[in-house]
């Protein structure tokens, strides 16, 4: 996917590791899209260098002395709701993952990740796209199958139709077009329209990222109501 930016994408840097900090800005600053406005310690001054900024994305780890990753996220995606949180990180746990979904991250990406995946993932994530490690998903989609999560279908909240809603649930469930299609009586063409809408109002590209966001706003599991 290749990405023009008009303008400079801002970004915070935080992570609790000096010398992490400074690869990453290294990189990024051989970026002529990217402009690299702070960095943080911790996730108190993550915090208050998004508030100062305002930045397009956050790069930020799990583990940072006093508020973790989790808790700073919550706050970010609270008060700055349009600013993307990329977690930058060493953990591949699941439920790592699912909690930094549910707090708000827009992406999930691990520190082996090569210098130009990283930068994609920025302007991905600027432009509105979630973003998850490839070595993650998988993982990720089969905790949620395991855990059978309860799932809710009432969510005004969400740009979907009822219909949509439901066919993002059995998205979530790992099913085909086809077996969509026979529990849903209808055809596997229309099954095909409805993803399409559904990937373009959620700002998502396949059928993962469709299943993470699923699971994100309380959309996945195997109680279909």
């Amino acid at each position: 996917m290749e990405v023009v930016a008009a303008s400079k994408i801002t970004i915070v840097i935080a992570d609790d590791h000096p010398l992490v900090r400074e690869g990453i800005r290294k990189i990024l600053e051989l970026e002529p899209g990217i402009q690299v406005v702070a960095e943080a310690r911790d996730g108190q001054e993550a915090i208050a260098m998004a508030r100062r900024h305002r930045p397009d994305v956050i790069l930020i780890d799990i583990n940072m002395p006093g508020l973790n990753g989790i808790q700073a996220t919550k706050v970010i995606r609270r008060e700055l709701p349009q600013t993307g949180i990329l977690a930058l990180t060493i953990h591949d746990d699941e439920e790592y993952v699912i909690e930094l979904l549910r707090a708000g991250v827009s992406g999930y990406v691990l520190k082996d990740i090569g210098a130009e995946e990283l930068v994609k993932a920025i302007f991905q994530v600027a432009q509105g796209y979630q973003v998850i490690h490839p070595g993650i998903a998988p993982k990720v989609i089969d905790y949620i199958q395991k855990k059978d999560l309860p799932v809710t279908l009432s969510d005004a909240g969400l740009p979907l139709t009822p219909r949509e809603r439901e066919i993002l649930v059995h998205v979530s469930l790992g099913k085909s077009n086809r077996e969509i299609a026979r529990d849903l009586y209808i055809s596997e063409k229309t099954v095909k329209n409805h993803l399409t809408n559904i990937f373009h109002k959620i700002g998502v590209s396949d059928r993962t990222q469709a299943a993470l966001y699923a699971l994100k706003h309380g959309l996945s599991g195997g109680n279909l109501i």
